[in-house]
């Protein structure tokens, strides 16, 4: 009685590492596919890219929301994550800072920057950029708090 439950907890132990086994997957790096992508990102501290998620609010609060708030300047921006979920994802940067807004009031802005994911070759010219103002995620896009704009 003994050996058969010795060799049926063995058996156990075999087939759960075998399960993992199964799960694995091999990781090819997104600069090494058919299309594939550079890996190159600016930073969070890029001009360009602060530019661009004041220039997009700006015209956001204007647009939908009849608002003449904008961010006029940034403070303690910092990375987050580089490539969070591994390397055979679309390479990614999360970052966060803190934004001046034009009302007097500072709110943090977490946003990401990842290669662009339009048509390959010569049309990926600009760089994706996702961003959420805490606070004033009016549509609730990444609620709460921004939550869903971090990795």
């Amino acid at each position: 009685m003994r050996a058969r439950v010795i060799c049926f907890l063995l058996s156990l132990v075999v087939l759960a590492g075998s399960a993992g086994l199964a799960t694995a997957r091999d990781q090819v790096p997104a600069e090494e596919r058919d299309v594939p992508w550079t890996g190159i990102i600016p930073d969070c501290n890029s001009d360009m890219v602060l530019l661009n998620v004041s220039e997009r609010f700006a015209r956001t609060e204007s647009t939908f929301w009849n608002s003449s708030l904008t961010i006029t300047a940034y403070d303690h921006v910092k990375p987050i994550a580089f490539r969070p979920w591994g390397l055979d994802y679309i390479p990614r940067r999360f970052c966060s800072a803190r934004a001046l807004m034009s009302d007097g009031y500072k709110r943090t802005v977490y946003y990401s920057v990842r290669e662009a994911l339009g048509d390959p070759g010569l049309f990926r010219t600009e760089w994706g950029i996702e961003y959420c103002v805490v606070g004033l995620d009016r549509e609730w896009q990444d609620a709460p708090l921004c939550k869903m704009a971090k990795p």
